[in-house]
């Protein structure tokens, strides 16, 4: 009897300990501030330059950001200076062509949104950003590590950052040679504008990627890292090309970036860098009580663009594909053990996407098939070839 009570009480005191535990939600995820966000950086050459308003959203909401439109977006000079205003693009971005700014002066960004608050980074210095050397990359454990170099012979520039778009050209597992006709909804050879086995695919860098040369006696970044890349990744598996964009910071900004990539990337344990409050250049001038998330930095930008061919990666450097695509089956036009017309069931009903011919004994029984996934790249990229391509 005692053993049955001490069961009791054991099922009694989870039952109690589980239902009453609440939800906690503190007061940070379920916040309702909406601060302003700015990126981008005014460019003093003769590249366009390119601004994206937002606001933060809370971590419980289901929308990633926040685009803020209908501003009224400028840079202005110093002292009364030029003005230059920039033009909506839609989607919370704004944009002027190039604007050959004087690079004795400085120049800071003013903002005026649709509620009527006013926004202004600081006045900024003209910061020297000196050419890309080079564009290079090594194979190390299992990956392919893409690097940069570059300096300042003048010595004044000591602070950088880089972002990158690149594109790549991939195919398919399977090489589809026949459709389904849409209008007569009979399996037909592929025609020249309809070939899906090879496409194009884009990517833009989402990490933050900074260096200095401040502690070095000369302005040289040698192989400083950009990206790393798989042995198996598709990117990689028939020619990858990667357009580098270099920015010169101030030691101010330069710190804000250091700050923030610490806050976003290298947080995950209690040995990693604790948060810190990202001071940035940007205050709102209508309450400057109001947190504002950027910092604005003037300088030229500065590009290069190499290529990679797969044939410069080792050859046991074999593409993982992102479906599971196994052997191709097959299909009949008439299975004489069911009965079943299977092309017609599997591949003008069925979704399957024929891929060859399929023979027994020298009759043409029907077509092997595979899935869209294997065997139609338009679901991950496209078939254009971007102008860039070589």
């Amino acid at each position: 009897m005692n053993r049955e009570l001490t069961y009791i009480y054991c099922l009694l005191a989870l039952a109690l300990a589980t239902g009453c535990k609440k939800p906690y939600n503190p007061p940070v995820i379920s916040s309702d501030n909406h601060y302003l966000v700015v990126e981008g950086v005014i460019n003093s050459g003769n590249d366009s330059t390119f601004v994206s308003l937002s606001r933060t959203v809370k971590i419980a909401e289901d929308v990633r950001s926040q685009p803020v439109i209908n501003s009224a977006v400028a840079i202005e000079g110093e002292q009364g200076g030029a003005m230059y205003d920039l033009q909506p693009l839609g989607d919370g971005r704004y944009f002027i062509g190039p604007m050959h700014l004087d690079a004795t002066k400085k120049y800071r960004l003013h903002i005026k949104t649709s509620d009527n608050k006013e926004y202004a980074s600081d006045y900024v210095e003209v910061k020297e950003n000196p050419p890309i050397d080079s564009i290079g990359f090594t194979l190390k454990n299992n990956t392919l590590q893409i690097y940069v170099n570059t300096h300042n012979a003048a010595n004044n520039t000591r602070y950088y950052r880089w972002d990158y778009a690149e594109t790549w050209r991939f195919h398919t597992k399977f090489q589809s040679d026949y459709i389904v006709d849409p209008v007569t909804k009979q399996v037909r050879g592929r025609r020249p504008d309809e070939e899906v086995y090879y496409c194009f695919a884009d990517d833009k860098s989402s990490n933050i990627i900074i260096g200095s040369s401040a502690k070095l006696a000369q302005d040289v970044i040698y192989q400083g890292p950009i990206t790393t890349i798989p042995r198996d990744a598709e990117k990689i598996s028939v020619r990858y090309s990667i357009l580098l964009k270099q920015y010169a910071l101030t030691k101010e900004g330069y710190q804000f970036w250091e700050n923030m990539k610490k806050n976003t990337e290298q947080l995950g344990s209690i040995f990693d860098a604790q948060p810190t409050q990202l001071q940035g250049n940007i205050h709102c001038i209508s309450n400057p009580a109001e947190p504002v998330i950027g910092y604005v930095s003037v300088t030229n930008t500065q590009s290069k663009r190499i290529f990679i061919d797969n044939s410069q990666i080792p050859d046991d450097w074999l593409v993982k594909y992102p479906y599971d695509c196994g052997i191709p089956d097959s299909a009949r036009y008439f299975n004489p053990k069911s009965g079943i017309a299977e092309v017609d069931a599997f591949i003008v009903r069925g979704g399957a996407i024929a891929l060859e011919k399929m023979y027994i004994q020298g009759a043409d029984v029907g077509y092997t098939f595979s899935t869209e996934f294997c065997s139609v790249c338009t679901i991950r990229g496209r078939v254009q070839q971007p102008a860039f391509w070589k």
